[in-house]
């Protein structure tokens, strides 16, 4: 039987030296299957056309993701990171949980017929599905919301991203510290 990719993100997930690391539960090949399929089945009947990430957890998952829903896939980049060719939109993210911001980039693809899915493994702030939000919207195409694996988000922003689902509350992994 199947695990859920809720269940293989508490079984796998670990806090080490304070940083969440995801990056355990996307090495094990059926913890990995089982997260991609949860990010996409609560959209499957939303007209996803396209799916975007943010470099790099949001490149893998959001790859992946689309993949699973018969989508495109958009890549968004950070400034100084990696080639982009050709006509681009861009913006500047609101600070991180790090209080950083980045510039972000994207290929301007997209267009008034295609329905957009953000994916990405944790969305804390949510300063960048914001500003992708914003890239999506520039374009002329539709944000359908927001895909993620741990939501770490207050209310008021999950609101004001729309539509937002999750594999699981960051207060079900536990704290950083390990206690």
């Amino acid at each position: 039987m199947a695990v859920s990719g809720s269940a293989a993100v508490r079984s796998l997930f670990r806090w080490e030296e304070g940083h969440a690391d995801i990056w355990r539960v996307l090495a094990d090949s059926a913890a990995l299957r089982s997260v991609v399929e949860g990010l996409a089945d609560p959209w499957r009947d939303a007209g996803v056309t396209h799916v975007i990430g943010v470099e790099s957890r949001g490149f893998l998952l959001g790859g992946a993701t689309a993949v699973a829903l018969g989508a495109g896939f958009v890549a968004i980049r950070k400034a100084g990171t990696g080639l982009l060719p050709g006509p681009k939109v861009w913006t500047t993210a609101a600070p991180d949980y790090r209080g950083l911001s980045h510039e972000l980039r994207m290929q301007a693809v997209l267009g008034a017929g295609d329905a957009v899915l953000m994916v990405d493994d944790w969305a804390e702030r949510g300063s960048q599905a914001a500003a992708a939000c914003a890239l999506v919207k520039q374009c002329g195409a539709r944000w359908l919301g927001l895909s993620i694996v741990v939501d770490q988000l207050q209310d008021e922003k999950r609101l004001a991203l729309g539509r937002v689902t999750a594999l699981v509350a960051a207060e079900e992994l536990g704290p950083a510290d390990g206690t």
